[in-house]
């Protein structure tokens, strides 16, 4: 039984390691990975945000969060969401909204 076991586990690690073996090479023999992002984030204070967010911000949904930050992020493609930052107790969370206050993310 003892044999089974550990011939189990060599197959296992055997079988992983030609998985990881396996993948794609370029450039010499490196992986090149890169990835452009260009979006922009302006601060915004909680006070001025835009009233529909208020409204979802004061929501049931939203009982007990409060905005610890908030931003105005505009994508390369220019869409834009308010990108906030909320707390309740030792919990946080991000939440992505338009202007509307739907949520975009």
């Amino acid at each position: 039984m003892k044999k089974l076991i550990v011939s189990a586990m060599a197959f296992t690690l055997i079988s992983f390691a030609s998985v990881q073996a396996s993948a794609p090479l370029m450039n010499d023999g490196k992986t090149t990975v890169s990835v452009t992002v260009k979006e922009e984030k302006v601060p915004v204070k909680p006070e001025n945000l835009p009233e529909g967010i208020k409204k979802t911000i004061k929501s049931e949904e939203f009982t007990g969060w409060t905005v610890k930050k908030a931003f105005l992020v505009t994508e390369e493609n220019n869409k834009q969401y308010y990108e906030l930052q909320v707390s309740k107790g030792s919990e946080s969370a991000r939440v992505k909204l338009d202007k509307e206050g739907n949520n975009v993310g």
